[in-house]
């Protein structure tokens, strides 16, 4: 389907630019969604925020708005980990309908969604915590990972599912051996004490009697991931890391070689120099392996070659996230570079890059059929979808279930760059407030909120996300910053996050405020800053470092790192040796940096919201600021979630969240938020006995 294209700049005057470098979004509207592009600009160019006359003018956060909390979480559905097999295609759809579950779901010949697995489970792992990819398919056979017991289960053709594993067990990534009969797992034992043990096992498939806990193939590492056999069978590669390293740090490709019976004739470790970064194992129909790989900065692809040794395929500075091959010659990819997703296509043979069509916000997830390569994206008018690319060109197959945000209150973000710590640079996208029927009183600025990725080397995009419309179309200014440390810029990039968090992402976050606050833009005196997990930390102790925010919003956030060491996940429970330091040799800097430790500098008013069941970050990390907030007379607010883990899922519950936020920021900012939203109770201290 060929789409027609209007664009829209937006653009910056040359006083506004000052030592930034600024990137201009260019909106493309189209019947289906939007399409657009970035291109770099002048300094003959302007942003301005909107100006709209003839309307209601109403203050900044107080706006009527379509884009409400219930729109955006009742009805709305997501997608991820595309399958291809037998020409059919599977993934998962996390359905609002189902309370959150994860649906394995495939299309059929007219691109119509047909379920799999029943609304009342969840197919989903917890290995890592975080989970990954939680099923295969294989011919008429389904295997996946069931939540709530974390079994693996198989289902076939007119038959009911079946447990194939015990308790105490999770697996992810499994793959298929026919060879010799039996799945390929990532294993995570918990039956034990102390550390789970992560092991790389095989599944026996004949026996079909009993539950099984499978047969090891590989241990030793702390973590094992990405396993993937070879076409004709007789190699397996997978991944590998130990403590204290994350598998953006420093991994080990491995590769076990079958001997005819199915016994493991060799399993040798591909050669590295340094701490490096290998990714995404894959073999090709010729049995090459390929992976993706930071030796030079940038994790682009590379091979071996028939002599074992790497060889580099494509030479450019670009970060792959998915890949998959077309044939013999090709391999579809999707990478980042700027802040931006491209499709590509390279040839194998000569390394050469074409880009398709123009940038997304987000592209992903590649999954290659006869037809063609289907792929997930979004744009910063469009939620994810799947397209198929056929030939030169892709065309959206599969939109699922979301709230629909006409452009009269669609605020698109504007990509910049600002100076921060000595002679740096930081990312940020700057979303203004746009609202057709209202505009700010005159001579006033819009307040900002802040919104920082978790991770923390994670990165925010510019793809649409109705939770920040829901804040412009209200009269808010977002600033959705990617500090130092984001991936996507590079491993030079991601490494000045090590050994300072805590300290740039907060200096990134008060900069980039700074700078909008520069080109009167926004209203520094009305500058909130909100953040999960990772975000949250930086929320938390931006509140207890700095003087730039007014107001925090901390979803799940760390507040007290040296027990945060101790009470975590195994997968991150060695992270903080890289973010901090190595503990307890720099107790010293867990406790300088620990916002617990320093909530007397905290002045302005904290919002908590935490999941009770998170075991990523417990809840005793909000209780214990919210008590010592609490104790110092800050207002505050703790809104704890039963059954909500690291991140909330029940439509329900992220309502709540999210109009909670919004009275909140109403409280402290001075206006009454529009609509039917409930108040939230700000505690300012506590109860004293005599």
């Amino acid at each position: 389907m060929k789409l027609s294209r209007i664009s829209k700049c937006l653009t910056l005057p040359s006083s506004v630019i000052g030592n930034a470098k600024v990137i201009i979004l260019v909106v493309i509207v189209a019947g289906l969604g939007g399409w657009f592009f970035m291109q770099n600009t002048n300094n003959e160019n302007e942003i301005m925020p909107e100006n709209l006359e003839g309307i209601t003018t109403a203050a900044y956060g107080a706006w009527e708005s379509p884009v409400t909390a219930a729109s955006i979480f009742e009805a709305s559905d997501n997608i991820s980990t595309l399958v291809v097999e037998n020409n059919e295609l599977y993934f998962i759809e996390r359905r609002a309908s189902a309370n959150g579950r994860n649906i394995l779901v495939k299309l059929d010949e007219n691109n119509e969604v047909v379920q799999l697995t029943p609304s009342e489970i969840s197919v989903r792992t917890r290995v890592h915590e975080y989970g990954g990819r939680p099923y295969l398919v294989d011919g008429s056979d389904i295997y996946y990972s069931q939540f709530t017991d974390q079994k693996v289960y198989k289902v076939s053709t007119d038959s009911e599912a079946q447990a194939l594993t015990t308790d105490g067990l999770r697996f992810m990534h499994c793959v298929m051996d026919h060879s010799h009969n039996q799945l390929i797992c990532v294993r995570e034992d918990h039956r034990g004490l102390g550390e789970a043990v992560n092991t790389l096992v095989a599944i026996d498939l004949s026996d079909n009697e009993n539950e099984s806990a499978g047969e090891i193939l590989f241990e030793g590492t702390d973590f094992v991931s990405s396993p993937q056999i070879s076409p004709d069978g007789k190699s397996l590669a997978f991944i590998t890391w130990s403590h204290p390293n994350m598998p953006w740090d420093d991994t080990q490709l491995r590769v076990i070689t079958f001997s005819e019976n199915g016994s493991i004739e060799s399993q040798v470790e591909v050669p590295q120099e340094g701490n490096v970064s290998i990714a995404n194992p894959q073999y090709s129909a010729d049995n090459t392996l390929y992976f993706t790989a930071d030796f030079a900065n940038w994790a682009t692809l590379y091979r071996l070659n028939e002599d074992g040794q790497v060889e580099l395929v494509l030479d450019q500075d670009i970060e792959i996230g998915s890949y998959g091959f077309e044939n013999e010659t090709s391999a579809a990819i999707t990478y980042s570079k700027d802040g931006l997703r491209y499709l590509a296509r390279v040839d194998l043979s000569t390394g050469a890059m074409t880009n398709i069509g123009e940038a997304f916000s987000n592209a992903g997830s590649i999954a290659v059929a006869d037809n063609g390569v289907y792929f997930i994206a979004s744009t910063p008018s469009s939620l994810n979808s799947i397209y198929l690319l056929n030939g030169d060109s892709y065309s959206e197959v599969y939109k699922p279930s979301g709230p629909q945000i006409s452009a009269e209150y669609l605020s698109i973000p504007q990509a910049f760059t600002f100076p921060t710590g000595a002679s740096e640079e930081a990312y940020g996208f700057y979303y203004p407030p746009v609202n057709e029927n209202f505009q700010g009183p005159e001579d006033s600025l819009p307040p900002l909120i802040v919104k920082v990725h978790g991770g923390p080397v994670g990165a925010t995009s510019s793809t649409l996300d109705p939770r920040i419309q829901f804040w412009t179309s209200r009269g808010f200014a977002l600033f959705d910053v990617n500090h130092r440390g984001s991936k996507g810029y590079g491993r030079e990039f991601r490494k000045k996050l090590y050994p300072a968090w805590g300290i740039v992402d907060i200096e990134d976050a008060a900069n980039g405020v700074n700078w909008l606050a520069e080109q009167g833009l926004i209203d520094a005196d009305k500058v909130a800053i909100r953040g999960g997990s990772a975000g949250g930390y930086t929320t938390l102790a931006a509140m207890a470092f700095q003087d730039v925010f007014k107001a925090g919003a901390s979803y799940y956030g760390i507040s007290d790192l040296e027990v945060l060491n101790q009470d975590t996940h195994k997968y991150e429970s060695r992270y903080l040796d890289q973010l901090i330091g190595v503990y307890p040799e720099r107790r010293d800097v867990y406790l300088q940096r620990s916002p617990i430790n320093s909530v007397n500098n905290i002045q302005a008013p904290l919002l908590l919201l935490q999941g009770l069941e998170d075991k990523v970050v417990p809840p005793n990390q909000s209780e214990l600021i919210f008590e010592a907030l609490k104790a110092n007379c800050i207002p505050t607010a703790y809104i704890a979630f039963e059954g909500e883990g690291h991140g909330f899922r029940q439509p329900a519950n992220n309502i709540k969240a999210l109009n909670s936020e919004l009275d909140f920021y109403g409280q402290i900012f001075g206006f009454t938020p529009a609509g039917n939203i409930e108040p939230v109770t700000l505690e300012r201290c506590s109860s004293i006995e005599n």
